[in-house]
């Protein structure tokens, strides 16, 4: 029989963690709404101590969970401290199912370098830590950080500790990516065999995919006895990420032979949730990425092409419409009206307010003015733009653009400031981009950052679809990613740059934010 494996999704905290990928509230809720529609089983909301943002974010979670259709359990994370368990409980007590996750770490360079302690200190800490969560929830998760470099009779130990005072979920991280599916499978049948014993606790994994291994190891873990697998859509995640969702989900289903395991994910929604967290973090999927990637179900050479136009099982062992990578069905066109347009966008997944749903359907009339069919790629797109500029702080509310082969490029940009001031600044520059990024920049009267990514993506097929940008800057050490989407690329650079200042600002500001709860 098939045992149900939990899938235990940590986007919207360690994916968050990479460099670049910080999120605001609402864009939080929206992955969360999504990974919802997903099926997952839990959600790692965040971090409730690490600032008030993070306490917002996860609490709004908690408190929305209860209108979905599919409402998973939402977990916040702690440090083994009263502080941050007592922050997580705060945060989470909205929802009807939630878990406190607490970790401290059990290797020894860790203990001698970071937290200078004994045994005798991480095993008691332990203890006491995961008995407070547990007053406030049967459901507690401990993690000893850096599992897979810790020595295995210690480690043993301290898991024991956690399982007396209550945990009820035992995660292994491999926390810096080191393990091999080998060494992964003999650790976690250890501690199914040696600690668990038969009780009534879940092993579970989590992969860092820094020797490119997260999703072997995962899959070993599950072979092993693991009944939870942490992971993050797309893989993103601290450094190289972590074990990518899809991958191990499809695994898992193509090869049940295999594993005789089973998640309970909506695959049809892995595509949306990838084109989600993409469009919302600024990290985009590589062409050749496993289950998501542009090229995953692509076939140019021309043995290939024979073979799957005599039987598509030759080249395939799953179809792109089972992982939601073709373009919807319903034909939506410059005559449907607003009512279609925010009944179809609510079936998609987008919850939105009057004024976004405003600026959506004249984004929508727009593009479908422009061209017959408007699909469900490119309304997803509309939808990631629009929400980009509901959380800016500076406006752009006009932009002209002149270039040519035999003519200097000039730009005039009117942007409307936080405090409401028009300003209005023109500028040449090297070619039309170039231009409208100057004249933005000398209507803010400040070189924001410096330019790392720029990048241009068509929603669908055809010389006349929806175009996104996705423009990355730093500064001082801070970074952030703007997405903007027009049929016009020039006016869509320009969304993207003020974008990707307006989240530049917001990051700093939260690092302002975070290092005086440090403090």
């Amino acid at each position: 029989m098939s045992e149900h494996v939990r899938i235990f999704d940590t986007t919207l905290r360690d994916g968050e963690q990479a460099p670049g990928c910080s999120m605001t509230v609402a864009e939080k809720l929206a992955v969360a709404r999504q990974l919802s529609r997903l099926g997952v089983d839990i959600i790692e909301a965040g971090f409730p101590a690490a600032s008030p943002g993070d306490f917002d974010a996860v609490q709004q979670i908690a408190r929305e969970c209860t209108n979905w259709t599919h409402v998973p359990v939402i977990c916040g994370l702690a440090r083994a401290t009263t502080r941050d368990i007592e922050a997580a409980a705060r945060a989470l007590e909205p929802a009807p199912n939630f878990r406190i996750h607490t970790f401290l770490a059990t290797s020894e360079v860790h203990l001698k370098h970071k937290l200078q302690m004994s045994h005798g200190e991480v095993r008691a800490r332990v203890r006491d830590m995961v008995a407070l969560a547990a007053r406030f929830t049967t459901n507690v998760q401990f993690s000893p950080e850096d599992a897979t470099r810790s020595e295995v009779p210690f480690l043993h130990d301290v898991l024991h500790e956690a399982i007396e005072a209550g945990a009820t979920t035992l995660n292994i991280p491999d926390t810096v990516g080191y393990t091999t599916p080998e060494e992964y499978f003999a650790l976690i049948a250890g501690i199914r065999d040696e600690v668990v014993r038969g009780r009534d606790i879940v092993i579970a994994t989590h992969c860092h995919d820094d020797l490119g291994l997260a999703v072997a190891n995962s899959l070993s873990g599950v072979r092993a006895g693991a009944r939870q697998v942490e992971c993050t859509i797309n893989g993103i995640g601290e450094r190289a990420g972590n074990a990518s969702l899809e991958e191990v989900v499809m695994a898992l289903r193509t090869r049940a032979d295999r594993f005789a395991a089973s998640t309970r994910v909506a695959t049809p929604e892995l595509g949306r949730a990838s084109r989600l967290v993409a469009r919302t973090t600024g990290m985009r999927v590589p062409a050749n990425k496993a289950i998501v990637g542009a090229n995953a179900f692509a076939h140019e050479a021309g043995i290939h092409q024979d073979g799957m136009l005599k039987h598509r099982d030759t080249y395939e062992i799953m179809r792109a419409d089972d992982v939601g990578m073709e373009g919807g069905g319903l034909v939506l066109g410059k005559h449907s009206g607003r009512a279609a347009l925010r009944a179809h966008l609510a079936s998609l997944g987008h919850v939105l307010s009057d004024a976004d749903c405003d600026a959506v359907f004249a984004r929508f009339k727009e593009v479908a003015d422009r061209k017959k069919v408007v699909d469900d790629r490119e309304l997803e797109a509309i939808v990631a733009g629009v929400a980009q500029r509901g959380v800016s702080a500076w406006r752009l509310d006009l932009l002209q653009v002149s270039s040519g082969t035999h003519a200097i490029p000039t730009a005039t940009a009117k942007l409307v400031s936080p405090e409401g001031e028009t300003r209005v600044a023109a500028a040449e520059g090297d070619g039309p981009v170039d231009a409208a990024c100057r004249a933005i920049d000398a209507c803010i009267e400040e070189q924001v950052g410096e330019l790392v990514e720029f990048h241009v993506d068509a929603a669908a097929e055809g010389i006349n679809a929806v175009g996104g940008v996705r423009i990355s800057l730093r500064s001082d050490g801070c970074s952030a990613h703007g997405f903007g989407v027009h049929t016009d690329i020039i006016v869509a650079t320009a969304e993207a740059y003020l974008a990707a200042i307006n989240a530049l600002s917001r990051v700093k500001a939260r690092r302002e934010e975070m290092a005086g709860v440090a403090a």
